[in-house]
């Protein structure tokens, strides 16, 4: 990793990528809270938060089909400024505004949610020189600090706006964000970064590759393990009498995660079909534990396992996504694992919930078990994941 650190460019890359992506890790949250806040009802603001996720979700594709088209500065700047600009009129929005016009903003904040996660991943390889051992550290680096935002994120937004208000955190989300992708904009291998010319390749989906829908497929399933246990930690919390432990216990999840990223970063591991499989069983089997904890002591310590092949995960999931993608399409292609994750996530988040109600152990249990389909829909489909 040091050799990976010591790259030209890596640091600021990597710092303000992560910084712009802390408030997306906060925003669906602190519309839930700042919704209610306005309307006083929990109903209108989970609309106006899955409005936001939902537009989002359905966008990123075609944003990061944008940025193959025309480069990243054009799309960073102005879907930058547009969402800063839609979370801060949703900010500004009167008490007793009604629900429509927040659902509205949202949707549009959503829908122009900067692609910037998928905009770094494509930058790796040129800032690495192409060196493959040194992509795939990027990857799981990356991966692994992304952890940060979802504990960062969340607990920053929320006691911003204990301090204040929701109004002046909502606006704070929106200016750092907006702040953040420009300054990700400015930086030197992003305004360098040109669409690859490659004939009608340009123009057709990134879902044109094998590998691609494999990828898609498999990160669907994962979603559907991370929304699903999200909820199931939730019930086990209420249902251990300690709902306030549920946020360290999402943490110390994602500590787990970190520690797994450094490591793959650090020292590698499987790659191809095969270790995807191994990584996707290691999951599956580790998450599928913690229908076996029987207090919020042990279901920590057992997170911190369970987390461990997250980061690892997405980071070789996304080496496999810039390997495999067609030419021209590699944005594109990385913006449909996010839209994938956000799908199954919603998704196990509906599932566990309806089964949590009458056992927590069973909403870990149908959760883990998206991650054997997937390992078992890998080992079904390993050809797709070779190079042509």
């Amino acid at each position: 990793m040091p050799a990976l650190l010591r790259r030209p460019g890596v640091l600021p890359l990597l710092a303000l990528n992560i910084l712009a992506r802390v408030p997306l890790a906060g925003c669906g949250v602190l519309l839930v809270v700042h919704g209610h806040a306005i309307t006083g009802s929990y109903a209108a603001a989970g609309a106006v938060a899955a409005a936001n996720g939902l537009t989002t979700a359905l966008a990123a594709p075609v944003l990061g089909r944008l940025v193959d088209r025309r480069g990243q500065t054009l799309v960073l700047v102005a879907s930058g400024l547009a969402c800063g600009g839609a979370l801060l009129a949703v900010a500004l929005l009167p008490r007793g505004a009604p629900v429509l016009a927040l659902v509205a903003l949202a949707a549009v904040a959503g829908a122009v949610q900067p692609p910037l996660g998928a905009c770094l991943r494509t930058l790796w390889p040129d800032v690495m020189g192409g060196d493959p051992r040194l992509v795939a550290s990027a990857f799981s680096l990356e991966a692994a600090t992304l952890e940060l935002t979802y504990i960062a994120g969340p607990l920053g937004f929320l006691t911003l706006a204990a301090l204040t208000s929701t109004r002046v955190s909502v606006g704070a989300l929106g200016g750092l964000l907006a702040v953040g992708t420009l300054a990700f904009a400015a930086q030197p291998p992003s305004r360098a970064w040109r669409p690859v010319e490659h004939g009608s390749a340009r123009r057709r989906s990134a879902l044109g590759a094998p590998a691609i829908q494999t990828i898609a497929v498999v990160m669907a399933l994962v979603g559907v393990l991370v929304g699903g246990v999200e909820v199931a930690i939730a019930a086990a919390s209420n249902g251990a009498h300690h709902p306030g432990a549920t946020g360290p216990l999402l943490a110390v999840w994602g500590i787990g995660s970190l520690l797994g990223g450094v490591a793959a970063a650090r020292r590698g591991g499987p790659e191809g079909a095969r270790g995807l499989v191994l990584v996707l069983l290691a999951l599956a089997v580790t998450h599928a534990v913690l229908a076996l904890s029987a207090s919020t002591a042990i279901l920590g310590a057992l997170l911190v396992l369970a987390g461990f092949g997250i980061a690892p995960l997405f980071g070789q999931t996304s080496a496999l996504t810039g390997r495999l993608a067609l030419p021209g399409t590699s944005t594109e292609a990385f913006a449909w694992t996010t839209t994938a994750v956000s799908a199954g996530a919603a998704i196990g988040a509906a599932l566990a919930g309806a089964i949590a109600d009458s056992s927590t152990p069973a909403a870990f249990a149908v959760a883990a078990s998206a991650g054997l389909i997937a390992a078992a829909f890998v080992a079904a489909r390993a050809s797709s994941l070779q190079p042509a």
